[in-house]
């Protein structure tokens, strides 16, 4: 029942790049749980510790270090968890452009966080990369 696309072709022509509301935290947690009030939007568990995404606010307001400071963008084409290159393409379309890329592959969705700065320029990147991908011979 899964309408995911492999295709990276189909990819770049369908990403259709949203730019969600707000500034979002990376945070690391050495020890503990996760703060009350304090609902991440990503974690992942490093030898390290626990790296959260979290509201900026929601962040400063449980006093956590933040590390990095995101925008956060979702490619909202139904992406396969096996595609090949997307991932690739749209990291190198940005350092093309001097913005760092942290991106996170969910089960439906990539999403990309950049600094929260380059925003609007992130967006205009990838809204390009789009239409410059334009149909490809061969592909429907």
């Amino acid at each position: 029942m899964s309408n995911a696309v492999s295709n990276l072709a189909k990819l770049l022509q369908s990403m259709n790049p949203v730019l969600n509301r707000g500034v979002y935290a990376f945070v690391s947690l050495s020890a503990g749980g996760v703060p009350d009030r304090v609902e991440p939007i990503a974690t992942f568990r490093e030898s390290e510790g626990l790296t959260l995404i979290v509201g900026e606010q929601q962040a400063k307001d449980a006093g956590l270090p933040i590390l990095f400071r995101a925008a956060w963008i979702t490619l909202t084409v139904h992406s396969d968890l096996q595609a090949v290159g997307l991932t690739s393409a749209v990291a190198t379309a940005l350092a093309g452009a001097g913005i760092s890329c942290n991106v996170v592959a969910a089960a439906y969705h990539d999403h990309l966080f950049v600094p929260a700065e380059s925003a609007s320029q992130a967006i205009a990147v990838l809204q390009a990369m789009q239409e410059h991908s334009g149909p490809t011979p061969g592909v429907s």
